[in-house]
């Protein structure tokens, strides 16, 4: 008995120095570096540029400022005769100098109150969510001499940097041949093509989504001026 133990003893630490072998080995691989390589961190890639908005211009300007990022919250914004709700904007590598202010990213989320798109339609237009990521047009066209009063859905895309909603039904609340032989007509009276307007320029419309409370737009542009 007294062999079977000692043995089993041995046995077992062997195996401990195993292990403690092993856990050495991957603490040393983790804590070096391969042969070759000063400082901390991983080897910078010859020619590859920092990331934006990590490095300071070398040419910043005397009394100027830079900032790594910038971030903006605001409930509402009016610019340039429009309004804008709940906007959240993102600046990185921003420089403030002698000739203003400017991001080299700019990102940008809002959202269109559906009144600021109906009124570019006039005529007491009223647009609205219409479910399922649609939107809905409804006013009054006149078509043939007779006044019709005309709701139309459709989808939200963007096109050519605009928000644009094409109907892909139209009803006048009438007959379905009347609906259908007046559709082409009205068709261009009911489709929305709005630009986002109260932003610095040089920001492209990238997506829009139709919320309860308007039209949900994500917006980027790069070297953006913020101020003059």
């Amino acid at each position: 008995m007294g062999w079977t133990r000692i043995r089993e003893w041995l046995i077992g630490a062997a195996g401990m120095l195993v292990v403690l072998g092993i856990a050495a080995v991957v603490l040393w691989w983790a804590a070096s570096d391969p042969a070759g390589r000063n400082g901390d961190g991983p080897s910078p890639v010859p020619g590859a540029a920092s990331p934006v908005g990590t490095v300071p211009p070398e040419d910043l300007p005397d009394g100027g400022v830079w900032f790594s990022d910038v971030s903006l919250d605001a409930g509402s914004v009016a610019a340039g005769g429009s309004l804008l709700r709940d906007v959240r904007a993102t600046g990185q590598d921003v420089v403030s100098g002698p000739d203003g202010m400017a991001a080299a990213r700019l990102d940008v989320e809002a959202t269109v109150p559906f009144d600021v798109v109906a009124g570019e339609l006039g005529d007491g237009a009223v647009v609205g969510a219409a479910g399922g990521g649609e939107a809905r047009v409804v006013r009054t066209v006149e078509a043939f001499g007779r006044e019709l009063r005309v709701t139309a859905t459709g989808t939200v895309e963007v096109a050519a940097g605009r928000l644009v909603v094409e109907p892909r039904s139209i009803d006048f609340g009438g007959p379905g041949f009347l609906s259908d032989a007046t559709a082409a007509v009205v068709r261009r009276l009911v489709t929305i093509e709005h630009d986002v307007e109260g932003l610095p320029e040089g920001l492209v419309l990238r997506d829009v989504a139709v919320r309860a409370d308007g039209f949900r737009v994500s917006l980027r542009g790069e070297d953006v001026r913020l101020a003059p």
